[in-house]
């Protein structure tokens, strides 16, 4: 049996990037590797849902959730039917051949890992930021990476944790590496960086390294919550 892939992404309110997008996928994998694109929205008040369903005829599911990407990934996970899980935000654009990328690692035995990533905005601080992805250390690892990862390991880990409402990502990455079940394939996704513009560069990236140091000294999952909403999410 051949490998197949579920991309699975969660949105919210995402109508600027979500055709774009979908788009982009189609034009940039092989139909025959990719079991289907689920679209899990978590309560859109835009156009999001009318735009996936807009693609309804191209193999693409449209779901509801909850609110919380972990959550809606989970929720996602659960309907996939491909044996490789493809976890995509919505402003990610993943490599030109990325399924094939992809099944060349599980079968080199590789049962989950990213890509490389770079910004599309040329801030110095983001060009750095970008580069330090090609290495396998864990601190540059992130969700705008995309994820990939075997269904029968995700099953294993127990999928997102969903108490966690932020860095979500990077608790089932630590769980990879510690099991020593990550690989980083050397070829680049493109992300935006709205997060850094709207924000601020160093506010924002401030505010990361907060939350990973707070994280490593033991702080809850509703401790990091609080600490991200008082500081960027009003």
């Amino acid at each position: 049996m051949s490998s197949q892939i579920s991309i699975i992404i969660p949105v919210l309110n995402e109508a600027p990037f979500i055709r774009k997008l979908l788009e982009h996928l189609f034009e940039n994998a092989s139909a025959e590797n990719i079991a289907e694109i689920i679209v899990v929205d978590g309560g859109s008040i835009d156009n999001t849902r009318e735009i996936v369903e807009s693609f309804s005829a191209q193999n693409i599911m449209s779901l509801e959730s909850e609110k919380g990407r972990a959550k809606q990934m989970n929720f996602g996970a659960k309907h996939a039917k491909g044996n490789i899980l493809y976890f995509l935000h919505a402003d990610s654009f993943p490599p030109k051949h990325f399924d094939t990328f992809i099944i060349e690692e599980f079968n080199k035995g590789h049962e989950a890992g990213c890509f490389r990533m770079q910004f599309d905005n040329n801030h110095w601080w983001l060009k750095l930021a970008s580069w330090l992805t090609k290495f396998s250390w864990r601190a540059c690892r992130g969700g705008d990476q995309s994820q990939f990862i075997t269904k029968s390991l995700f099953r294993d880990i127990g999928g997102y944790n969903e108490n966690f409402i932020i860095y979500e990502d990077n608790i089932l990455i630590n769980a990879l590496y510690a099991r020593k079940q990550f690989v980083v394939i050397n070829k680049k996704l493109q992300t935006s960086a709205r997060c850094y513009e709207k924000h601020g560069v160093w506010k924002l990236q401030y505010l990361y390294w907060s939350i990973y140091v707070k994280k490593w000294f033991g702080a809850s999952a509703e401790e990091l919550y609080q600490f991200y909403l008082n500081r960027v999410a009003k």
